[in-house]
Parts: C-alpha cells; structure tokens; sequence
C-alpha cells in the first residue's frame, strides 16, 4: 500500500517540474531562451513551436539570436515573434533575427513577480488535489477493509510529510524566481 504514496510522490514531483518550467518562461533582466517556448510558428500552414525550427542562442545577456532551419520561414519566425505577447520588435539580419529584450521597470517588475507568484500557488493547488485524490483512495482501503485503520492512518501521516515537502520545495522555487526578477 506503500505504492499510493510513492505513486503520489511522483505525481507531485512532475508538477514542480512543470512549475519549474512556468517560472522559466517568466522574463527576468536577462535573456533566456525558455522564453520563447509558447511562440508558435505557422509552418506551411501547420502551428509548428519555435524551438523545433530553429536554434535560439543568447549572444549577450539581453538579447536572443534565432536561426531558422529552414531560411525560406525566417519572416514567418519574425512575424510569430512580432505577434507574440513578449512586446519586443525582432532586427532580422540575414537568415538571424535578433531580439533585444528591454530593461525592465519597476512596475514590470512587479507584475512578474505576480504573475510567478499565481503560477507557485497552481502548483500547489496541484499538488493539494493529488494529496485530496491520494487520502480519498486511502480512505477507501480502509472503509472496503483491503488495509487497518492503523495503516491508513500511517499512510495519511506520510502523504501529509510528502506534501510538505514538496509544497516548501515550490516556495523556495517562488523565492528563488522573486530574487532573480527584481534583480537590477
């Protein structure tokens, strides 16, 4: 019965991960190509992700180099970045376009640190409904009779360590975020 908590455990280490990968999208003062992994590029009329067409580098700390694959997609790269959410203004400059990231403001700031601090709290819901599941499961064995009380209770006592656990490693993720973005 000990497989409930290990099956949870891995459950809830897959969703820091993709908090970890939330966070990476977030903006910071310096270029990071996680940034542009939500573009989407219309690839002879199929939404292909950037990264699968073409390498992103970081030449200097604020600016990003794109290289299509294919140099016949390099305007359609430059328009999906243009249209993107990311508010920057791509130079193409041959088959390399080039983003320059603005400095950051205070209020910009701010906002990120916001907007790092709702994508923290999904993963925690996340991992609090795992936890909700695991216990009603848990609960269940004992009701049909398949473990003792003693054992579920045992079991509960050990979700809830896990879930600790994995909830302060979120906070300190969110800490860590926080310190980078409102680094000047």
């Amino acid at each position: 019965m000990a497989a409930i908590i290990d099956q949870a455990t891995a459950q809830m280490n897959k969703t820091v991960e993709s908090t970890k990968e939330n966070f990476a999208g977030i903006r910071t003062g310096r270029a990071n190509p996680a940034l542009l992994n939500g573009i989407v590029v219309d690839y002879y009329g199929a939404p292909t992700p950037l990264k699968q067409m073409a390498t992103i580098g970081v030449p200097e700390p604020r600016t990003l180099a794109i290289t299509p694959f294919d140099v016949t997609q390099a305007s359609a790269v430059e328009k999906a970045l243009r249209d993107s959410d990311l508010g920057v203004n791509p130079n193409r400059d041959g088959n390399v376009i080039r983003i320059t990231l603005p400095e950051l403001t205070e209020d910009r700031r701010k906002e990120y640190v916001k907007l790092a601090k709702g994508k923290a709290e999904d993963g925690k819901v996340a991992i609090r409904n795992i936890r909700r599941k695991t216990k009603e499961s848990i609960e269940a064995s004992v009701k049909d009779g398949d473990m003792g009380e003693d054992e579920g209770n045992r079991l509960q006592k050990e979700l809830d360590k896990v879930t600790k656990k994995i909830s302060d490693e979120i906070d300190a993720l969110f800490a860590g975020k926080e310190k980078e973005i409102l680094e000047v």
